[in-house]
Formats: C-alpha cells, sequence, structure tokens
C-alpha cells in the first residue's frame, strides 16, 4: 500500500512542477512576441501614414491640375458664349434700328392714308351731293320719280331677258335634238326592228260560234237554268240575241270569260248541257285555262330568257295573256317591251339583264288589280317584294309611269320601252267613243289657253297643231306656250304615248287696191 502511494505522490508533484515550468516560460515568451509585435505595427503605422500622405500629396496635385484644365476650358467656353452674346446684341441692335426705320415709314404711310382717306371723305360728300342734283334735275327732266324709273327699268329688263331667254332655249333645244335625235333615233329604229311582235286586238267580249240556232235553246235550258247555271258557275254573262249561230260572252274578267268559252265549246261539242254536266266541264275548263296561264309565263320567260322567276309570278305572267289595254294584249305588251329595254340596255352598255326583268314584270300588277283596290303598279309593287324580288327591278317596274321617281337608267329605258310598245301605230285600239272624247278634250285644253286662236288634233290624236294669235304671242313667246299646253295636257288627260304640241304664229299684212 505504501509502495503505491509514494509513486503516485512523485508524479503528482512533478506533474505540479512541469505545469509551473511550462507557464512561466509561455509568459517569459509571449511578452517577448507581443513586444516585437508592437514594433512591428508601430513601424507599419508609420509606414501607411507616409505612404497616406505621399498619395494625398498626389491627389491634390492631380486635383489642382484638373481644377486648372477646367477652369482653362471653362474660361474658353465662357469667352466664346460671350463672343456670341455680342454677335447676337448686334443683330438684335440692327434689327432694332431696322424695325424702327420701318415703324417711322409705316407712321408716314399711316399718316398720308389718314390723309387721303380724309380728302377721299370730302370728294365723296361733294360727289353725292352732285349726284343729288343730278337726279333732282332727272327727275325734272324725265318727268318720273327714281321708283317709277326703277320700274319701268326692270319692266324693259324683263323683256330683254325673256327675250334671250326664248332665243337660248329655242338655241338649245335645237343644238340637243341634232345631237341627241340622231343616236335615240338609231338605238329606238334598231331597237325595234330587232323586236317586232304583233298585237291583236282584243276587248272584253267573246263570241263562241254555234252549229244552229237550236242550240240556243238547249244553251238556255228549261226556265233558264243552264244559261243560269253558267253564269253563276263562271261569273260571265252569256248575251243570246238575235245574232245567228253565235252566243256572246261579257265579262271584265278575262280568265273567267277564258273558261266560260272553253265550257260553252265543250258543251256544244258533248250535247250534254244540264246543271250537273255544266259544274263538271267549268271545273275541267279550269284545270285547262289553269295549265295554260302556267305555260304562257313559262314561254314568256323562256322566250325573254329570265330565269329563276318565283313560280307565283310566272303564273301571274300566264294570266296576262288574257288581259288587254287599250286592247293590246298586256303579255305580249310585256313581252315587247322587255326586248326593246333589254336591246336598248346593251346600245347603251347597261344591265342586260336588269333591263329584261324589268321590262316582263312592269305590268305585273294587271293580273290582280280586278281582284283588289289600287293602281296596277301599287300593286306589282306588293306582289314584286312579296316574292322578293330586287329592289332595282321593283324601281323599274315601278316608275314606268312616272309615279316614282327612277333611281337607275335601266327603270328609264323600261319607261320609253313601254311608250314605244304602247304609242307604235297598230299596238292599240280604242272604241270610236272613247277616241272622239280624247280628241276634243286635247282641242279642248288648248282653246282654253291664253293666246290661242285655234286648234287641231291631228295624227290620231298624237299630235296637235295649235293657231296662236299674232297680236298676243310673239314669236318668242310661242316656246314658252308650248310648254304651257304640254304641261296642262300631261295634268289633265289621260292618253298611251305622247303627244307633239305644235304651236304656229303667222303675221299677216292685207291690203286692197282701191
Amino acid at each position: 500500500m505504501a509502495n503505491i502511494v509514494i509513486p503516485i505522490v512523485v508524479g503528482i508533484i512533478t506533474l505540479l512542477l512541469g505545469i509551473l515550468i511550462g507557464y512561466i516560460i509561455r509568459k517569459t515568451v509571449g511578452e517577448k512576441a507581443i513586444g516585437s509585435a508592437e514594433q512591428k505595427a508601430k513601424n507599419l503605422i508609420l509606414d501607411a501614414e507616409n505612404r497616406s500622405e505621399t498619395i494625398r500629396k498626389e491627389y491634390i496635385l492631380e486635383a489642382k491640375e484638373e481644377a486648372h484644365k477646367l477652369r482653362s476650358d471653362a474660361d474658353r467656353e465662357i469667352r466664346e458664349r460671350r463672343s456670341e452674346i455680342s454677335k447676337s446684341e448686334r443683330r438684335l441692335i440692327q434689327k432694332e434700328e431696322s424695325i424702327d426705320r420701318k415703324l417711322e415709314n409705316i407712321e408716314k404711310k399711316e399718316e398720308s392714308i389718314t390723309n387721303k382717306e380724309q380728302s377721299i371723305i370730302s370728294k365723296q360728300k361733294e360727289l353725292d351731293h352732285v349726284l343729288e342734283r343730278q337726279m333732282e334735275e332727272l327727275e325734272k327732266i324725265s318727268g318720273y320719280s327714281v321708283e317709277e324709273a326703277k320700274a319701268i327699268l326692270l319692266e324693259n329688263t324683263e323683256k330683254e331677258i325673256r327675250y334671250e331667254a326664248s332665243v337660248m332655249i329655242k338655241d338649245i333645244e335645237a343644238k340637243a335634238k341634232e345631237e341627241a335625235d340622231k343616236k335615240a333615233k338609231e338605238i329606238i329604229t334598231g331597237a325595234i326592228q330587232r323586236c317586232a311582235a304583233d298585237h291583236v286586238a282584243e276587248s272584253t267580249v267573246s263570241v263562241v260560234p254555234l252549229p244552229n240556232d237550236e242550240m240556243k235553246g238547249r244553251i238556255i235550258g228549261r226556265e233558264g237554268r243552264n244559261i243560269r247555271a253558267i253564269e253563276t258557275l263562271t261569273g260571265i254573262d252569256l248575251i243570246i240575241d238575235d245574232t245567228p249561230e253565235a252566243v256572246i260572252l261579257s265579262g271584265f274578267d278575262p280568265v273567267r270569260r277564258e273558261v266560260a268559252r272553253l265550257s260553252l265549246e265543250k258543251l256544244i261539242v258533248d250535247g250534254r248541257i244540264h246543271p250537273a254536266r255544266i259544274e263538271e266541264m267549268v271545273k275541267k275548263s279550269e284545270r285547262e285555262v289553269n295549265a295554260i296561264i302556267k305555260e304562257e309565263g313559262e314561254q314568256a320567260t323562256f322566250e325573254v330568257g329570265i330565269h329563276n322567276l318565283h313560280p307565283e309570278l310566272v303564273k301571274l305572267l300566264g294570266r296576262l295573256k288574257y288581259r288587254t289595254s287599250y286592247g293590246q294584249n298586256v303579255l305580249k305588251h310585256s313581252i315587247e317591251v322587255a326586248h326593246l329595254a333589254g336591246l336598248m340596255a346593251g346600245e347603251l352598255g347597261l344591265d342586260i339583264t336588269l333591263a329584261k326583268r324589268a321590262g316582263l314584270l312592269h305590268d305585273i300588277g294587271k293580273a290582280i288589280d280586278h281582284e283588289k283596290e289600287g293602281t296596277h303598279v301599287d300593286l306589282g309593287i306588293e306582289v314584286l317584294k312579296k316574292y322578293k324580288e330586287s329592289e332595282a327591278v321593283i324601281n323599274g317596274m315601278a316608275a314606268h309611269h312616272g309615279d316614282y321617281e327612277p333611281k337607275s337608267m335601266e327603270a328609264v329605258l323600261i319607261a320609253a320601252a313601254d311608250a314605244l310598245s304602247a304609242a307604235r301605230p297598230g299596238a292599240r285600239r280604242e272604241t270610236l267613243e272613247t277616241y272622239i272624247k280624247r280628241l276634243e278634250k286635247l282641242e279642248d285644253i288648248a282653246n282654253t289657253t291664253p293666246g290661242v286662236d285655234k286648234s287641231f288634233a291631228i295624227q290620231a290624236g298624237r299630235e296637235i297643231r295649235i293657231i296662236a294669235k299674232p297680236d298676243e304671242v310673239t314669236d318668242e313667246s310661242i316656246v314658252f306656250l308650248a310648254r304651257d299646253i304640254s304641261k296642262k295636257i300631261e295634268s289633265e288627260l289621260e292618253y298611251p304615248g305622247q303627244i307633239k304640241v305644235n304651236v304656229v304664229r303667222e303675221t299677216r299684212a292685207i291690203d286692197y287696191a282701191k
């Protein structure tokens, strides 16, 4: 036990001595190292201070050099600016001197103008005074006041202007006719030559021939039952009179009249005439007429070359086969108008298809004008709108009688083609009574116009020759007289085509040898 403790104690003492010796050695060495480091630090600080001072001096020197350079540049720029300012000042001084001189000249001119104005004002006053004296002298000499003299002057001026206007109108009309007549005649005559349609005059009656006069009694039937059945089913009046071997069918509806004619012809051929058979034949004839109407409409569109028409419009066109106007078949008239309008449109470089389409449909309202109220133009507009025709076609149809303003050249051509087709010789027929009344009305319109001595309707009412009173109408004013009579005829008279108003004035000198 003692042996173990002793070495432990010795070891501990040795350890403590080692620690103490190490501490002493480390402290001594550390103090030396610290002293050396402090010295080095001081040396480094001194070096740094020396270097910083050197750098500071260098920077100060460079800054001074830069400042000197900047000051030199600024001085140079200031000198340049001062030089420019001096130049500007000299220019401004020169401009001011120039402006002063101009102002001085202007003041002198204003003074001169003021003097001249005062002189002019004084002279104007003197002139007004002189004019007043002259006007007074003129009034004394002439015996007219200023207002009376003005009235006389205006009256004379108006007469001179009217004379010059009438002369100008005559010259302009002559030149226009010379230039336009030739071309218009070429186009119109060429169109008419290429479209020469035949027209058959029709009326509101149809005549059915009979094999013998005994057939009249069978048509009338017992107590008139057969004739009543025919009239009731067809809506057409049967006239059975002393006309040998003929029965007259009378009615304003041409389709019904055609149904009645076909039915009566079938009954005459069949021989069995009684109410039941009559009803059967009427229905059969209606089917045949409807088929004919459709076929005629299709044939018209094919002949003109117009396609894609609504089927109902085709049927309405076919109905025009049985419609007449002044004895002229309306379907043939429509076909002719379509051809004429198309030919003239081709000559003028316009839309041929539009002209033909509107020309063919221009009288479509006449197919239903006996069924509805309104003019055939308004009814035509309604029908074409219903079946979706274009605005151009509707306007061409609506403007053909002047009821609406034409919106295209094709519309004007359709109106011209309609007038040509209706006005050419043989196209239309009217009764003698209507014809005479129209001529009398035409002459009455001319005779009631002031300045007219006599008037004569000639050329079947297509021209009226008027003898003017020479003491009331001058050679120059007959232009206005002719125009006034034309306007009165247009507003008061209905007529096909156009009427030429020809005013004649002559001065006769009569003397007697005694």
